[in-house]
């Protein structure tokens, strides 16, 4: 599988944006699930660091990341608690949570906005597939497989 993305086919669909620390990110709508309230997530003893914990959701028990700390952000809180958000992203029968600061707009990118991100040293889990410029800044477009390190789960499974 090539890691390198093709840019028309991020370009032909549409990306839900959310915000973490200020920057902008923004992942395929056709992998969200839903957005629900912020909740107080079961923590789950020897998880990984960004792993706030499982909530119940309709039934269904859903890992719940931090979002800044996923992507190696500032770990301060949001400065409009109310605002914040988890994103549920859905990946085959998968389905992860991330809690965000702000859920933001709905993108659809053009071709010529979109390149592929600056290289990261030491980030074989880098989620981020390609940037786009967007209001004088850019927007992050995230891969929801190595965001949620499903691709690793996947493979042990195999």
């Amino acid at each position: 599988m090539s890691l390198v993305p093709n840019i028309e086919i991020i370009a032909r669909e549409p990306w839900l944006s959310f915000q973490l620390n200020g920057q902008h990110y923004a992942v395929l709508l056709n992998q969200v699930s839903e957005v629900i309230r912020d909740c107080v997530p079961t923590p789950v003893p020897g998880a990984a660091a960004d792993l706030l914990g499982v909530c119940h959701l309709r039934g269904n028990i859903v890992p719940v990341m931090d979002g800044r700390r996923r992507l190696s952000l500032d770990h301060t809180a949001p400065s409009d608690p109310a605002s914040v958000r988890i994103v549920v992203f859905a990946h085959d029968t998968h389905r992860v949570g991330l809690r965000v600061d702000a859920v933001g707009d709905l993108l659809q990118p053009k071709v010529e906005a979109i390149e592929l991100p600056p290289a990261r040293s030491g980030r074989v889990d880098d989620p981020v597939q390609a940037v786009m410029g967007w209001q004088g800044g850019f927007v992050a477009l995230l891969d929801v497989v190595r965001l949620c390190r499903l691709n690793q789960e996947l493979q042990d499974v195999a």
